[in-house]
């Protein structure tokens, strides 16, 4: 069955960092961009940055610029978010996805960052 199951998620405290994984399983993520998403509860699932598959381009929301940094390993099948910096206001359940042929929704991985 084809999904994608993130993890690395955890409890940190402001300016920390996190590196976040995201694995494929039943299928291979060359040909797709990546991205990742976040979600608080109450609140829609809003984009936090994409990686392309053409030439690894990379596309950031403004408020994670400069903090964040999405990467992706083909041959493993994964891709990863590197976390920098992080701020209360990160706190999220962490998805990825591909956006332009979704998936089914994973569980998610949990980020917590207090202050």
């Amino acid at each position: 069955q084809a999904q994608l199951v993130e993890s690395g998620g955890g409890l940190v405290q402001s300016g920390e960092s996190l590196r976040l994984s995201c694995v494929a399983s039943g299928f291979s993520l060359n040909s797709y961009t990546i991205g990742w998403f976040r979600q608080v509860p109450g609140k829609g699932r809003e984009g936090v940055v994409c990686i392309s598959d053409s030439d690894d381009s990379a596309y950031y929301a403004e408020s994670m610029k400069g903090r964040f940094t999405i990467s992706r390993d083909n041959a493993k099948k994964m891709g990863y978010l590197q976390m920098n910096s992080l701020k209360p206001e990160d706190t999220a359940v962490y998805y990825c996805n591909l956006p332009t042929s979704l998936r089914p929704w994973g569980q998610g991985t949990q980020v917590t960052v207090s202050s």
